[in-house]
């Protein structure tokens, strides 16, 4: 299991602005830098820094920004990491929100632990090096590079409704863990065996293709509809923000089959209890697959019309399951709801800069709509052909409809409304979603 060793630096170390109207608003630019260290024993020291930048121009907006540009740089001396530049504007051409993003992130150690959540047995013991049963620390992982590049672009149609269009391009790597990289270094009693993974074992019995393992580059466009009345973008008080929309990605060569046709509804409110220190945040979402089909690398991708976040996974992890286990539940189509209290529990001004500080205690749910084809009968022989027990693997006796549950806390500390620090503490309600009792996600930004 995956031991992180050390915590966080966390700060909001600068911010700068060209004037300010009046207490109570912003103008011109402003910025925020966090920087973060933190050790793994297995991906190494990891360095890097964050930093948004915020225009507001004469501050009459305020606190909706009319631009922004957010970098991260985040990297492990054993190559994994996260290099990502987004921009926002509402103002470069008027009518319009243009965002488009490019990042790259390399991972040594990407979580895969089956497919179909409940159906695939999740044994935390074989990947816990103090177990008598132990197997690796990355018999649930595998290696995974993605380079992408999106342009999202959104107009009014009416009131608050509005059309999204967008386009990008996906490039994923997938293969087993390098261990021979991850061993460079490390003493022996640390050093990962050189074991089949759960990987290897659905490649052996056909569950992942092996043209699955190429480089692949994956077009796509998406087109839908949206409603936002929401009375502010960062940490809203009132209002609804929905949206439908159909994503079609294209492949080709040896991985032309893996062309597909998704469909995506998200449904978020926002509720003030009283006073707008004081707000319930819900949010609804569904992803089905319309046609076509997905290697299983992005069958965990969850597709959004606005790139918010550096990754968003389903189900499991910090972009939707917050507590279980990234990319736990991989599936063709899913549902998922996330239910907090938000709480602004201190205001206060240091220089020219607006800040508080939250909690959010929440609940999260999901669970499969569309689980992934898997024949018993044929798994059972490949199985046994390899000299496996396929009930060590799968649960074929029971629901592959079960929902899955976590819960937790946070603790947000914003400045001017929009750089907010996210830190959640969650933990799942079943002890075989997560090799861990609980997880700590350090982020930018509310979860939606």
């Amino acid at each position: 299991m995956k031991k992180l060793i050390s915590a966080s630096i966390l700060a909001i170390a600068l911010s700068v602005q060209t004037a300010v109207a009046q207490s109570d608003t912003k103008t011109g630019w402003t910025f925020g830098v966090l920087p973060s260290v933190a050790y793994d024993a297995d991906l190494g020291f990891q360095y890097g820094a964050l930093t948004n930048l915020y225009y507001f121009g004469d501050g009459s907006t305020y606190p909706e920004y009319l631009h922004s540009i957010y970098a991260e740089v985040n990297r492990t001396t054993k190559k994994n990491g996260l290099f990502r530049l987004n921009l926002e504007s509402r103002a470069l051409v008027p009518g319009l929100l243009i965002s488009s993003d490019i990042s790259y992130m390399p991972d040594e150690m990407c979580d895969f632990s089956g497919f179909n959540g409940h159906q695939a047995v999740f044994n935390t013991d074989w990947a816990d090096d103090s177990k008598a049963d132990y197997r690796s620390r990355a018999f649930y992982k595998y290696r995974r590079g993605l380079f992408r590049t999106i342009v999202d672009i959104q107009g009014d149609i009416s009131g608050n409704l509005n059309w999204n269009a967008g386009a990008g391009v996906l490039v994923f790597n997938a293969d087993r863990v390098n261990i021979d990289k991850l061993n460079r270094g490390q003493s022996d009693d640390k050093k990962l065996p050189d074991v089949d993974l759960l990987f290897d074992k659905y490649l052996q019995w056909g569950l992942i293709d092996s043209c699955e393992m190429r480089t692949g580059a994956f077009p796509y466009i998406h087109g839908g509809v949206s409603y936002d009345s929401r009375n502010r973008t960062a940490a809203p008080s009132a209002g609804i923000w929905a949206d439908a929309f159909v994503t079609y990605t294209a492949a080709f060569g040896n991985l032309s089959r893996f062309n597909s046709l998704k469909f995506n509804a998200d449904f978020r409110n926002y509720i003030a209890l009283g006073t707008p220190a004081a707000v319930l945040a819900y949010r609804l979402s569904a992803q089905f697959t319309l046609a076509g089909q997905t290697p299983f690398y992005m069958a965990s991708q969850h597709n959004v019309l606005n790139m918010k976040r550096a990754i968003y996974e389903s189900l499991g992890g910090s972009s939707s399951l917050r507590g279980i286990t990234r990319n736990r539940i991989v599936s063709d189509g899913f549902a998922l709801t996330n239910i907090e209290l938000r709480l602004r529990l201190i205001k206060f001004d240091a220089g020219t800069n607006h800040y508080y500080i939250a909690t959010n205690p929440f609940v999260d749910a999901g669970m499969v709509l569309q689980p992934v084809s898997v024949d018993e009968q044929q798994v059972r022989l490949a199985a046994a052909s390899t000299g496996d027990n396929a009930d060590d693997y799968f649960d074929f006796s029971g629901s592959v409809y079960r929902p899955h549950f976590s819960g937790g806390a946070g603790v947000k500390v914003a400045m001017n409304e929009n750089f907010i620090l996210s830190v959640d503490w969650a933990t799942p309600f079943s002890s075989d979603d997560s090799g861990k009792k609980s997880n700590i996600y350090v982020k930018m930004g509310y979860l939606f």
